[in-house]
């Protein structure tokens, strides 16, 4: 059985120990604000409309609208807990307020090179942002973890499942204050 989002949001980021932050930018928070209000104040009402109207028709054990729509309600209220735990514990970092970007820190853009020559650009950011499709990877990543505290022309070691690989940070970049 796959874990509760409740116990997920008590037991901190992946890999790290219970009660660590959850560290987010403010397009973040702002995104899963967003989400909660939508599910909350949008979605919410709608589906409860559907059930009311489904529960008024009688016969609630073969009702297919009643059934998805109590199980889409349980759904919406578990993703609702979920976002305002979230929300209560998040610690909001902006990028653009870093004074250090010397250094690869929470919410840099980093370029680093692998010993194949490619370059690769990632942004550090929170658990609940992270996108690897879009180069946007957690800050609890193996990668990120290995470039956190690195400056341009360090080679830092990641440790991967087909072994260790040396890259080296080829451009730092913050957004802009």
């Amino acid at each position: 059985m796959a874990a509760d989002d409740d116990d997920e949001d008590e037991a901190g980021p992946p890999g790290l120990p219970p009660g660590t932050p959850f560290y987010m930018t403010p397009a973040g928070q702002a995104a899963l604000t967003a989400e909660l209000r939508r599910l909350w104040s949008e979605e919410r009402p709608k589906v409860v409309e559907v059930v009311s109207w489904a529960a008024g028709l009688g016969d609630r054990s073969e009702n297919a609208d009643y059934q998805y729509g109590k199980r889409r309600l349980r759904e919406i209220d578990r993703r609702v807990r979920f976002l305002r735990k979230r929300l209560e514990r998040v610690q909001v970092v902006d990028p653009a307020a870093q004074t250090r970007r010397d250094q690869v820190f929470f919410g840099a853009t980093v370029t680093y090179a692998r010993e194949d020559d490619s370059e690769v650009t990632v942004t550090i950011v929170g658990v609940d942002e992270a996108e690897s499709g879009a180069g946007r990877i957690s800050w609890v990543s193996p990668v990120a973890r290995a470039l956190l505290g690195a400056r341009i022309g360090d080679l830092v070691r990641l440790r991967r499942p087909q072994g260790t690989e040396s890259i080296e940070v080829v451009a730092i970049r913050y957004p802009a204050a």
